[in-house]
């Protein structure tokens, strides 16, 4: 198979895929358990069911295909990415590499290769964790670290539980045990992803080889106050949540800037409460979305966070809350499944560099327990979880090769 026609078949099932959006013409979105993911899903089962999979829709969202091996039994070799988007993003995050992973099973399958053990192609339900404030979800849930009680606890702007919204979309959420593999199932995983970074893009770079992704901690942080007159309260009377939040937030930059592993923070939401202009606020609400290689960094920058709280408050008798909604940490890569793509690399005439990964992937929740490994392509001047998102077929194709190379040679294993 030729490399055009790859990127012929890539470009045919992204461009169809584009389609599945609650924003048509602004970008890609495309939440769990929404009418857009039911569309994606549907169309993931036929593309996989023509490509010679067996396919299944597993308890937690998840969309499987599998390649028999000749003996099921033994350790799976498993690959794919989500298919859920953000809000107004891109329409190669996360389904890109979904359809990567169908194209080596087809690559596999042209080839006559008759695995040893089964080749299983996932796209996994809400890795953003956009809707609910999580992340991870389907990733999560193969490895049993999702419940009912995980499900009941979040809940998107309108009040909607995971549980809730599981139940709407047609699904038993009390089933979601059954989603889990058993230890031994699952050998390895591989996941090729846009990088929705600049460095390939700037450098030129074909390919990045993925040695180790950033852990990650995420909080819902809710400043409680006291809600009265703008104009009435003096100063040294009020109990404000605003100014109290304002003085945290103003530092929790500059506590990322100090450190180094590709350390970042991000307050990326805050809401006030009632939110008037001439009112003091009863409470503020604020997320923070802290990043690192190294764990240590992450650790430090959250006790700053809550004792820069405990103070501000302190200082007009106020209180605040600072739930954790996601902690994942650094997650090293298969350096195994390394060489092997970059010896491939090399002997294509690919360019590639071995990378950090500043953002979380389903591969970040897998790597915790299995051997992993990623595979980046190049995101034109380095946007994403935008609507100017892109990414050209023919650097997914490349991709497609380069994997395919690792997966026959873990499926004849």
């Amino acid at each position: 198979m030729v490399i055009e026609e790859i990127t012929g078949r890539i470009a045919r099932d992204l461009e169809h895929l584009k389609q599945f959006t609650a924003t048509p013409g602004n970008g890609c979105t495309r939440l769990p358990f929404t009418k857009e993911a039911r569309q994606a899903v549907e169309y993931l089962k036929e593309l996989m069911t023509e490509s010679g999979l067996d396919v299944r829709e597993d308890a937690a969202g998840n969309v499987i295909g599998v390649l028999k091996g000749e003996d099921s039994q033994l350790p799976c070799v498993m690959m794919g990415s989500h298919y859920d988007s953000v809000y107004n993003g891109g329409d190669y995050d996360g389904i890109a590499g979904v359809i990567c992973a169908i194209e080596v099973a087809r690559l596999l399958l042209e080839e006559g290769i008759r695995p040893k053990r089964d080749f299983v192609v996932v796209g996994f339900c809400d890795e953003e964790g956009t809707r609910f404030g999580t992340g991870y979800f389907g990733s999560g849930a193969i490895l049993g670290h999702r419940d009912v009680d995980y499900m009941k606890k979040f809940r998107d702007k309108d009040g909607i539980s995971i549980y809730e919204a599981m139940k709407e979309y047609g699904m038993d959420p009390e089933r979601i045990k059954e989603a889990i593999w058993e230890d031994g199932k699952i050998g390895c995983f591989l996941e090729a992803h846009i990088e929705q970074g600049p460095v390939l893009d700037t450098e030129g770079t074909e390919l990045g080889l993925v040695d180790c992704i950033v852990g990650i901690q995420r909080y819902m942080v809710t400043v409680h106050g006291r809600a009265d007159h703008a104009g009435t309260t003096p100063m040294d009377m009020r109990m404000d949540p605003v100014d109290a939040a304002a003085k945290v937030i103003s530092r929790i930059a500059d506590w990322a800037r100090e450190k180094a592993d590709g350390t970042v923070a991000t307050v990326g939401y805050v809401n006030t409460i009632p939110g008037g202009m001439n009112i003091v606020a009863d409470t503020a609400e604020f997320t923070v979305d802290i990043r690192s290689r190294n764990n240590d960094n992450i650790n430090d920058i959250t006790n700053r966070i809550r004792k820069a709280l405990e103070r501000a408050v302190g200082e007009y008798g106020g209180s605040f809350d600072m739930e954790n909604k996601l902690t994942i940490t650094p997650v090293e890569l298969s350096g195994e499944m390394l060489d092997i793509m970059e010896k491939e690399c090399g002997e294509r005439g690919y360019s590639c560099k071995r990378m950090l990964s500043g953002a979380g992937h389903d591969a970040l929740e897998i790597g915790q327990v299995l051997p992993t490994v990623m595979l980046f392509v190049p995101s034109k001047d380095g946007r994403s979880h935008c609507p100017v998102e892109f990414t050209k077929y023919s650097d997914l194709a490349k991709a497609a090769v380069v994997m395919e190379k690792l997966a026959k040679e873990k499926v004849m294993k």
